[in-house]
């Protein structure tokens, strides 16, 4: 018996008027997902928490069964090891975007500096960060480091000691409660100072050299070559770095073949993603970032997952696609990647697997809601299918069908992966 466990990243969703007041995941045509939902089990679940808008990092920690109130976890050490960054604990890791101030330095015009900058772009301006700004409040240095376009790492080493992750945020979009990244849906687009969050000298320390190095790095990019051709071309700078989520020790989580006696490989590309299941003891298949060609993406993601199938007993899968189009309000194209992903991947998976040998769920890490524009506390679908699994009276895969499915409501998202086993042992 094989465990596939694929999560959509960002298909939650809430009714649009234009779509006739159905969310994306029901306009889409999604027969192949359907299918599955008609002959399993399905529900609805809270990836973190009622009241939660949780940032994907915690969300993925939460639906890969770890409590991430209980296993401190930070986005910045998570996306340091993903990124293969030398981050040890007692340095300061935090996750970064690359985005546009205005020119009085406070005002933020895009948290992602127009989200077409590229790859080349990014690292050019990462590398020029990272050797020209000298921090000098305290003895430190650091390395900046593009993951992803503007999506980037910032790791702080101190000289005399360590430094401590109970930091606040300079990008607004986020805040911190009890350690835990989440969406603040009321946030001003003011670039926020970075404050110690307890009265610890290594806190103000910390807070004291991400406020030197955002000062420094906002010189350095507006002034880059990168940045004078992307004006010329009519698009916005990059020219400053948001931070959030640092965190100064890499979290060391119960192994999942330990817990649950399965051997476990994650076919994921994002940085966050593969640091998650780094720690949690899964083999990691090599992936390319996402293109722009979703459809090639699945078709290339099924291969790698047919070449692996036989190796391993359970298989984490995380799909790009609708988490993107969610932030842009763009619903249109969120039910279009939708379907893409129903047909070019769960579509041509089903044609090679027997279901009778084979445990599906698909779900999603979050809600990344058209209406809002960033992530959401609403709870996401769930379907299970496979190993004679009876169905329930649920005819379709969406958050309104599967409000009325067998499994009901999870109050949170550590209840999936051993209800997933249970149903495995069957």
């Amino acid at each position: 018996m094989k465990l596939i466990y694929i999560i959509i990243d960002g298909m939650g969703d809430l009714p649009v008027k234009e779509l006739g007041d159905r969310t994306p995941l029901e306009a889409a045509q999604t027969p192949h997902m359907d299918a599955l939902a008609k002959n399993g089990k399905t529900g609805l679940m809270y990836t973190v928490g009622k009241g939660m808008a949780p940032e994907s990092d915690v969300a993925v920690v939460s639906v890969l069964g770890y409590d991430p109130f209980k296993y401190h976890v930070s986005r910045g050490a998570l996306e340091t090891v993903g990124a293969g960054m030398n981050m040890k604990s007692g340095d300061l890791a935090i996750r970064c975007n690359l985005g546009t101030i205005a020119s009085d330095n406070i005002s933020i015009i895009d948290r992602r500096a127009g989200r077409n900058l590229t790859q080349q772009e990014a690292t050019e301006l990462a590398d020029a960060v990272t050797e020209q700004v000298k921090l000098e409040s305290h003895p430190a240095t650091l390395e900046f480091k593009s993951t992803v376009t503007y999506r980037a790492a910032l790791v702080i080493r101190s000289k005399e000691g360590q430094l401590s992750g109970n930091i606040g945020n300079t990008d607004p979009a986020y805040k911190r409660i009890n350690s835990v990244g989440v969406a603040d849906l009321n946030a001003k687009m003011i670039l926020k100072t970075c404050k110690p969050l307890d009265d610890t000298k290594e806190a103000k320390i910390s807070a004291e050299l991400v406020n030197e190095f955002t000062q420094k790095a906002t010189i350095v990019l507006n002034q880059h070559e990168v940045n004078k051709k992307r004006v010329q071309q009519g698009k916005l700078k990059a020219n400053v770095v948001l931070s959030r989520d640092a965190g100064n020790m890499i979290p060391k989580f119960p192994l999942l073949r330990e817990l649950y006696g399965l051997n476990f490989v994650c076919l994921a590309d994002m940085n966050v993603e593969r640091g998650i299941s780094k720690l949690a003891g899964m083999s990691l298949v090599d992936l390319p970032l996402p293109s722009k060609n979703l459809e090639s993406d699945c078709k290339l993601r099924i291969k790698k997952l047919f070449k692996a199938l036989p190796n391993y007993d359970g298989f984490y899968i995380h799909i790009k696609g609708p988490d993107e189009p969610g932030h842009d309000g763009n619903f249109k194209l969120k039910s279009e990647l939708i379907e893409i992903i129903d047909k070019h991947f769960v579509g041509e998976m089903m044609q090679q697997i027997d279901l009778k040998d084979h445990l599906v769920c698909i779900t999603a890490d979050h809600s990344t809601p058209c209406a809002l524009k960033a992530h959401s506390d609403d709870p996401v679908p769930v379907l299970i299918a496979g190993n004679n699994l009876q169905g329930d009276s649920v005819q379709s895969f969406s958050e309104k069908a599967c409000k009325n499915g067998e499994l009901g409501v999870l109050s949170k998202g550590t209840e999936l992966v051993p209800k997933l086993v249970k149903f495995m042992k069957k």
